[in-house]
């Protein structure tokens, strides 16, 4: 099956879920009459809460000093959803300063919990972190999928996607990966955005990544243990060694760092600096969850192994489908039952 093919099933699993889901009644008790529309305009007040803590191991300490910020207070911003499919656009300052102004003010699109009478509900909050595709499908179906499931999903444009978009952009295989740190770094001062919203249970937030997204939010979450649950899909360690053996995907980044005279030790050296395995023993096991391809050829299953050897899964946090790199959407919808599942009890509900 095409890539294009398994958008096109997710899709249609994902109305067929929410078909068998609009039934049901999220785990939120408090109901509030408002809608998306009306918070247009809204602004409220966020404060960073990273602390990184102890650190014994000298490389873990190093890459998490890389990734932190010295915290502040900030202002987050509702603005109008540019479509129906989610209800309202939160945009809030990077840490990072990148003199893009574009790519600098980030976009969560907020996908809000709703109960069988369509009311928005409090309720558990996630982050998805999309995947590589430049309209972020994967990502949005997800979003979709879980504020069906009676969770508030806010689905973060990474730099250089969607509204972040910026023809000022480098599009250089090192900018990639320099941006990649600022993504790092998005995502966790995410956690704290999601927290100051309206409707948000913030003893439940928790984060979910896909491929890209799923290198990015295993290395976000292990900066300070933020998240309460941690879920990870199509992704894995070792990146320069993904990026010298995976195919497709990881062929083209190869072929286009390789263009750029990118490679070699500088290659390690740059994606080194952003190695999940390099903190994953930070992750808490008992509220991780990786789920791989068996088949997958864009991140190994070598690979995927390393990340849940690091982060020191059981195989009960580390499921594996039989399914490659882009078959594996079709799973989408019962991991996201999973994480309902695995949600409510992380709750205690």
């Amino acid at each position: 099956m095409s890539f294009r093919t398994n958008v096109i099933a997710l899709f249609v699993l994902s109305w067929m879920t929410f078909n068998a889901c609009a039934a049901e009644s999220p785990n939120g008790v408090d109901v509030i009459s408002f809608s998306g529309s009306s918070l247009v305009g809204t602004t409220y007040t966020a404060r960073d809460t990273i602390d990184i803590g102890e650190e014994a191991d000298a490389d873990a300490r190093e890459c998490l000093e890389d990734l932190s910020w010295e915290p502040t207070e900030f202002s987050v911003q509702c603005e109008a959803a540019s479509t129906w499919r989610f209800d309202s656009l939160v945009r809030f300052p990077s840490a990072v300063d990148t003199s893009d102004a574009v790519n600098d003010r980030v976009a969560l699109e907020w996908h809000m919990a709703r109960n069988s009478q369509g009311d928005i509900v409090r309720a558990p909050a996630v982050l998805v972190v999309h995947e590589s595709g430049s309209k972020m499908p994967v990502g949005k179906s997800l979003a979709f999928l879980l504020s069906r499931h009676g969770i508030h999903a806010f689905m973060i444009h990474l730099p250089g996607y969607g509204e972040r978009r910026s023809e000022a952009r480098s599009k250089s295989a090192a900018s990639l990966i320099r941006l990649t740190r600022q993504s790092i770094i998005d995502v966790r001062r995410a956690r704290d955005v999601i927290a100051a919203m309206p409707m948000v249970d913030t003893e439940s937030i928790s984060i979910q990544g896909t491929s890209l997204g799923g290198f990015i939010g295993s290395t976000a979450a292990c900066l300070d243990d933020a998240y309460d649950g941690v879920f990870l899909m199509l992704c894995g360690g070792d990146l320069y060694n993904v990026l010298q053996t995976g195919k497709r995907d990881a062929e083209k980044m190869r072929r286009q760092m390789a263009d750029e005279g990118l490679q070699g030790e500088e290659l390690k050296t740059l994606l080194y600096s952003i190695e999940p395995t390099r903190i994953a023993h930070r992750l808490d096991p008992k509220r991780t969850w990786l789920f791989s391809g068996r088949y997958d050829d864009v991140v190994p299953l070598a690979n995927a192994k390393l990340l849940a050897q690091a982060a020191k899964l059981t195989s009960e946090h580390h499921v594996l489908y039989d399914a490659d790199h882009y078959s594996g959407v079709i799973r989408i919808p019962e991991m996201v039952k999973r994480m309902q599942d695995e949600i409510d009890v992380l709750g205690g509900n």
